[in-house]
């Protein structure tokens, strides 16, 4: 779209031809009907002459010329400098046909430049002086007179509505420019902005992950260590390694750029992957009952055993910060035509915890709520009268 709005335009031909509108019948109708109103005016006089009458042929040969240039108008848009030749033509010997041929003239002074223009209207000058000496009925001078302001005043009033046209062809151009422009920089701004962002992803918490498999690594393979301090340092180390994984693949999402191939995605959890979320966390010493009942959550939709797998991993990380010790429950249930439950519930502590807590933002309840908003689905949290505090999530299936 920003190419198409950069791309160079003519505003000498601000209005190519294309299907006629409505508002293109209507002004063509209108047209045509006042072209064959004041050809009829323009016919009265010559035809009431009592000094030299028109004869009969004179009339039906005026009249077929006028009603043939009047229903050449409809033709203006998509050639006016022909329909205005053809104006011309049967003006030379039609006097009804004078309103049709300034109409096609200052159609011509729209749609083309100057200098058709001005061939056009030096032919219609000569067109109305051959009508001077085919009709009886006035002389050359009086023809020139009469023809040559409303020449100009058709080719004007044309060249008016062309350079109004092109004025606002113009300023419509740059508005659409500018507005290419701007979003160009927001897109780069917000590029650069995400760069930055993976960047320090990449230098701090790449880091200490990786110091921290490290460490869990030196320390399982250490001689004369009990099995559960060996069971804990291997559980530390596949947690980062899993937690390397999946910043790798945020930080490809936030390096992506348009027209550049996208790196390959982390796999993605779904509600297969809940049950063994529950047994890593059970070997870090938390507290946990577990209960799915889903109908074969492996032909769940890919984004819904997502959205549950991050609900229930967020619940299980706050219970981890803020009840370290109680005992939790999580609930998933559902089916394809019932939709998804998910409820995860904790005790709430009587005593602070103790021993060093770990940092919370604050926004992970949040960040959940507009996880679940955005599939359509609902978001309840916090203590209920039996002393828990109790995360439940509704999911359309």
């Amino acid at each position: 779209m920003t190419a198409s709005l950069l791309a160079p335009l003519d505003p000498a031909q601000p209005d190519t031809p294309g299907p006629r509108t409505g508002r293109d019948w209507t002004v063509d109708g209108v047209g045509f009907l006042l072209a064959a109103a004041l050809g009829i005016l323009f016919l009265s006089p010559a035809r009431n002459d009592t000094v030299v009458p028109m004869t009969t042929r004179e009339i039906v040969i005026d009249v077929t010329c006028g009603a043939l240039a009047c229903l050449s108008l409809w033709w203006r848009r998509r050639w006016p400098l022909g329909v205005a030749v053809v104006c011309l033509v049967l003006g030379a010997f039609s006097i009804s046909a004078t309103a049709a041929g300034l109409l096609a003239l200052t159609s011509l002074a729209v749609h083309r430049s100057l200098r058709p223009v001005s061939l056009a209207a030096a032919l219609w000058i000569a067109s109305a002086l051959t009508f001077a000496v085919y009709s009886p009925t006035t002389d050359p001078l009086s023809v020139v007179l009469v023809a040559t302001p409303l020449v100009l005043a058709a080719i004007a009033w044309g060249m008016f509505v062309r350079a109004r046209r092109q004025l606002l062809f113009t300023l419509r151009e740059r508005a659409l420019r500018a507005e290419a422009e701007q979003r160009l920089h927001a897109d780069t701004a917000r590029m650069a902005e995400r760069t930055l962002i993976a960047r320090e992803m990449h230098d701090v918490l790449g880091h200490r992950i990786s110091l921290m498999a490290l460490h869990a690594g030196g320390l399982e393979v250490q001689p004369d260590l009990p099995p559960h301090v060996r069971e804990t340092a291997e559980l530390l180390r596949l947690t980062a390694r899993q937690a390397l994984e999946e910043l790798r693949g945020v930080i490809g999402v936030l390096r992506e750029a348009p027209g550049r191939e996208s790196p390959p995605a982390a796999p993605q959890p779904s509600l297969s992957d809940i049950p063994r979320l529950i047994e890593e966390t059970r070997r870090a010493g938390a507290k946990i009952e577990f209960a799915m009942q889903v109908d074969d959550p492996n032909t769940a939709p890919t984004s819904l055993g997502r959205d549950a797998y991050r609900i229930v991993q967020e619940s299980l990380t706050n219970i981890g910060k803020h009840a370290r010790g109680t005992a939790g429950r999580v609930d998933v249930t559902g089916a394809a035509d019932r939709g998804l439950h998910v409820s995860v519930r904790n005790r709430l502590p009587v005593h602070p915890t103790a021993g060093p807590t770990l940092p919370g933002s604050g926004t992970g309840l949040l960040g959940l709520q507009e996880r679940v908003a955005l599939a359509g689905g609902t978001l309840v949290h916090g203590p209920d009268g039996s002393g828990d505090f109790v995360v439940n999530a509704e999911l359309p299936w």
